[in-house]
């Protein structure tokens, strides 16, 4: 066994010395920019992940919604071994055999006419902003060069140089700049300020249902259904941002529906490719999407056969509403074992599915120091903005796991 400093919290942290050898590797050659907890996962199997040393570890993060299904649910994976055997790439200068499958399946799950792939998130957030501004342009008539788009306090898009200019989070925003202009800021919860802050230059609204790495802040009821009303009135594109709370996280296909709201666009990621390869997507009708022109955008990768094999599986999943009742109803169960924690070292729980944040009594620590006393007992959970943790399982796990892993909490908030 070897004794490892943790390089940012400064502790002593015991680990197996091949496991302190993997760490220390990518301390030497990575960029810092993340802070992981001390554990080498090595296998992962439907909620559970085996590490380095062969010890099992809940998974209750799912890589931020990315592992909806699960690790390696076998429909999935079938799906991908089968197009791996086939054709991975031709890039969009030619026609694929899968491509125009996946995109009529996700536009019908959307109830939308389009769909414009890419890979990551962050790429959805960004081709959805360049699609608002078009539109904005060639639709709504703005001025050229005066487009805006109001976001809200709070929120996380991204960590691109467009993205981070209108965060207010100082560790995403701070030392990128100058950043990119025509974006108004309010108050996320309040529709009555989106409506302020509209004028004719005004080409989108964009927003989280649910604010995810915000800690899962969740709106006042009515909320999504005001601001849909007042972007119909104003003529301006309401764009949800459904990366980490769609596709079945929070009981619903999509947050928006937990209110019956549908937006004018959808942006799409992460649960999108299966847990196995990064996919995203803008998906909305033709008068909208429409706007883009061959050449104006585009991804060497986006679309790709591979991407298109899993993503259409997974639309193919959530036809059923299998994965959204099962969300709806383990949700409802956490909601009640966690509400036993309020006042025993939690002070708050919000929680929309199987999607939750749960604020730490200062007497018991940071999020930070019960994220890694959890993983001393085989719970896998992230903190965030200091004294929050984040609970989000795969929509497969099961009721009795979820129940050992709230008593590891209690058990860990005793200590």
């Amino acid at each position: 066994m070897s004794t490892r400093t943790d390089r940012l919290g400064g502790r002593g942290v015991t680990l197996d010395t091949g496991v302190a050898r993997i760490i220390d590797a990518e301390e030497q050659h990575l960029a810092h920019n993340y802070h992981p907890l001390p554990v080498v996962v090595s296998h992962g199997e439907g909620a559970w992940v085996t590490d380095a040393e062969g010890k099992r570890y809940l998974d209750l993060l799912s890589a931020y919604s990315a592992l909806n299904f699960g690790h390696r649910h076998p429909a999935l994976i079938a799906a991908a071994r089968d197009q791996l055997d086939r054709l991975t790439l031709t890039s969009r200068a030619f026609h694929s055999d899968r491509l125009g499958a996946f995109a009529g399946a996700l536009a019908r799950l959307c109830g939308k006419d389009l769909v414009l792939p890419m890979n990551t998130g962050a790429e959805a957030v960004e081709t959805g902003i360049k699609v608002a501004r078009a539109w904005g342009y060639r639709v709504k008539g703005i001025a050229r060069d005066r487009a805006e788009v109001i976001v809200a306090n709070g929120n996380f898009h991204g960590r691109t140089t467009t993205i981070v200019g209108f965060s207010d989070d100082p560790l995403a925003h701070d030392d990128f700049g100058p950043y990119a202009p025509g974006f108004v800021s309010v108050p996320f919860g309040d529709a009555s300020a989106i409506e302020a802050a509209i004028t004719p230059d005004t080409a989108a609204v964009l927003i989280e249902p649910i604010q995810g790495e915000a800690g899962v802040i969740i709106p006042p009821e009515g909320y999504l259904r005001a601001v849909r009303e007042i972007c119909t009135r104003s003529n301006v594109l309401m764009i949800a941002d459904e990366i980490q709370s769609g596709l079945g996280r929070v009981g619903e296909t999509f947050a928006c529906d937990r209110e019956g709201v549908v937006p004018d666009v959808y942006l799409l990621g992460k649960a999108l490719g299966g847990g196995i390869l990064p996919l995203s997507a803008v998906v909305a009708d033709r008068d909208v999407l429409g706007v883009i022109r061959p050449g104006e955008h585009g991804s060497t990768f986006g679309g790709n056969p591979l991407a298109a094999a899993v993503g259409e599986r997974v639309v193919e999943m959530l036809s059923s509403g299998e994965f959204q009742q099962r969300a709806a109803a383990l949700g409802e169960h956490l909601a009640g074992r966690l509400g036993e924690l309020i006042g025993h070292g939690v002070t708050a729980v919000r929680i929309a599915g199987l999607w939750a944040g749960i604020d730490i009594d200062p007497s018991a620590g940071t999020g930070r120091d019960v994220a890694e006393r959890l993983l001393a007992r085989g719970v896998l959970v992230k903190d965030t903005h200091g004294h929050t943790i984040r609970i989000a399982p795969p929509l497969v796990v099961r009721a009795t796991e979820l129940d050992w892993a709230v008593e590891q909490l209690g058990l860990v908030l005793e200590g």
